[in-house]
């Protein structure tokens, strides 16, 4: 079983250097000295460890098989190779001619494994005692599972535990070092790798093969972990004021705790390089006696932030960090691979060290399940257990050596148990695959709503679109993050309560973005009511803000009801409220203006088969 994040090969290579001899990989005896080197014997070996002598006629019947076995060991690691070479130049119909071939050839591997199952199930019912152990048996899993190989979507693995082979196999599995062999579904299960992979395909592209991705059960989950497996005790950790509440909540109050790890937080205002450098140097004269004592400065961000949608220069704010040998943390749940792909930032020296999404939100996209994941480079995400690597820890600086207990995975992951079980991960999987079209009709519907609520005077909008220069350098066609706020200028409390509550239906009532249905709530009391009044009133939300995570709606029925609710309930106070806003005609050409504009741009965007 390849290991998540596209990690199969290194796994491989790591694989490699634990063992004398090829043939060894598929032999039950893993002795670091072996003690034969030729096939012959290291088949007569593995035999004799069954208890099935030279001479006999099981050992007679057998080993023209095991020749064979091991013979097609060797031939597998050669075209693994050879494709790895062969992908670079080939043709585009030479890759669909050795995918398919080779895609043919694990069918027939499965033949002759399924065929294998015959006599196996007649040898475990001879090895059946009574019905009482049959009941308490069950079926033996092995035995007509090999179909589910080529189900047509990933197989909800539905196990807390896994059969394992032979004493070696399962011990190397324990260090890390044999991926076929699954322990344990809290560490690893089959579809969660399944996802895992998916995810690294899409932010990582053709460099996935650098990078691998840990799934948790949430997205605070998967925060909590990479702080837990960074921060030390008295490190500096420097944020963005717009953060989610759940997130400042960890942070400030956990990690910032003077009992706990005694953190020290500093935030920095605006979204640019130069308001992060600022911070970051105030930072480093601030805590200079920390940072002689040896403790280290960490990067924390969120972009697109929430509650108000603003996107932050990410790759200035890396590469500031980098030049300066610290290690940036990312939270691109709100953004999503469609928007923006961090980790394919041209310039390594831009890229985010530890990337995390929230599944839970619009990856998933429908609001059924909880998930999370982090997505890093193979070396700082796992190493085998007791082994070291030789790691550029920054872009442009000296190698450096890691160890294994210094990973992601052995360090937290291994331990902490937030593992993503498999029916999320399959929830999840089949949410990813809709993600453009959700996505795309979401910036749709956020650039009518925004355009709309501006032409309002009285009403204060802030989005993403407010950073115009900002979206076209930093995301997919300059479309901007589907959240936003809303300040209307109510002063009456009860008379602003009855005005929210009376857009339900058509507003969502509900706090967890990302949903297909537009969704409205108050930070101050519900996403972000964790904040003291100081910390509101930085990250400029008040009790009147609104925050509105679009949805994929027609946009005419939101604008209509919200325009009503406003008559209803706003115009009382502020005479004419409702009629600010642009005209019924005006809106109606708005949505069908931007709605061509962006499919046209994003067709356009698309690169041509034929011109590759």
């Amino acid at each position: 079983m390849p290991f998540p994040g596209g990690f199969s090969r290194v796994a491989g290579k790591a694989l490699n250097r634990i063992k004398p001899m090829t043939k060894r990989l598929l032999s039950p005896n893993r002795a670091d000295e072996p003690h034969y080197s030729d096939l012959e014997n290291v088949i007569q070996e593995q035999l004799e460890y069954f208890g099935i002598q030279k001479g006999t006629e099981v050992f007679d019947q057998i080993i023209p098989l095991l020749r064979n076995i091991y013979k097609a060991e060797d031939h597998i690691d050669h075209i693994w190779s050879f494709a790895t070479d062969y992908l670079l130049y080939a043709k585009h119909k030479d890759k669909i001619a050795l995918f398919n071939a080779n895609k043919f050839i694990c069918f027939q591997l499965a033949k002759l494994l399924d065929n294998l199952q015959n006599p196996l199930r007649k040898e475990f019912r001879e090895l059946r005692a009574n019905d009482s152990t049959q009941y308490a048996k069950g079926p033996y899993s092995m035995i007509d599972n090999i179909p589910a190989i080529f189900s047509s979507q990933p197989v909800i693995v539905k196990t807390a535990t896994y059969i394992y082979s032979c004493i070696d196999w399962i011990r190397d599995s324990f260090q890390g070092k044999e991926f076929l062999q699954s322990i344990y579904s809290r560490l690893l299960n089959p579809t969660s790798i399944s996802l895992a992979n998916y995810i690294v395909e899409l932010e990582c592209g053709y460099e996935a093969d650098r990078y691998m991705a840990l799934n948790f059960n949430s997205g605070m989950s998967a925060i909590d972990a990479t702080l837990s497996h960074l921060l030390g005790y008295r490190d500096i950790l420097i944020l963005n004021k717009n953060i989610y509440g759940g997130s400042h909540q960890l942070i400030y109050d956990w990690f910032g705790k003077n009992s706990n790890l005694d953190i020290a937080i500093e935030a920095f205002s605006g979204v640019e390089e130069p308001d992060f450098k600022a911070c970051f140097r105030a930072t480093r004269k601030k805590y200079a006696d920390r940072l002689k004592a040896g403790k280290n400065i960490y990067v924390f961000i969120e972009s697109p932030c929430n509650p108000h949608g603003y996107v932050l220069d990410v790759p200035g704010i890396c590469r500031t960090s980098h030049q300066n040998q610290v290690t940036v943390i990312l939270d691109s749940t709100v953004a999503t691979p469609f928007l923006i792909k961090p980790l394919k930032h041209p310039a390594e020296i831009e890229r985010p060290d530890f990337l995390i999404h929230s599944y839970t939100k619009d990856l998933q996209g429908h609001g059924t399940t909880t998930g999370g994941c982090v997505i890093g480079k193979n070396e700082r995400i796992f190493i085998p257990k007791g082994e070291k690597v030789q790691i550029k820890d920054f872009p442009g600086k000296d190698l450096k050596e890691i160890g294994w207990e210094n990973t992601m995975f052995w360090n937290v992951y291994y331990i902490k148990g937030a593992f993503l079980d498999s029916e999320k991960a399959f929830d999840v999987i089949e949410g990813i695959k809709t993600l453009e079209h959700r996505m795309l009709a979401k910036c749709i519907n956020t650039v009518v709503l925004h355009d709309y609520f501006k032409s309002n005077k009285l009403i204060n909008v802030k989005s993403s679109l407010c950073q115009k220069d900002l979206l076209a350098k930093i995301t997919y066609l300059a479309l901007p993050a589907p959240l936003m706020t809303l300040d209307i200028p109510v002063k009456d409390i009860q008379r602003f309560k009855s005005f929210v509550d009376s857009l339900s239906p058509m507003f969502g009532g509900m706090v967890s973005l990302g949903q297909t249905d537009t969704i409205i709530s108050c930070p101050a009391l519900t996403t972000h009511s964790e904040l003291s009044q100081e910390f509101l009133k930085e990250a400029d939300i008040t009790p009147t803000t609104l925050r509105i995570a679009v949805g994929m709606e027609d946009v005419l029925d939101l604008i209509f009801h919200f325009k009503n609710s406003a008559e209803l309930f706003i115009d009382p106070e502020i005479n004419n409220f409702s009629k600010g806003f642009m005209s019924d005609e005006e809106v109606v050409n708005l949505r069908k203006e931007t709605y061509l504009n962006i499919h046209e741009r994003h067709i356009a965007s698309k690169k041509s088969p034929f011109s590759q």
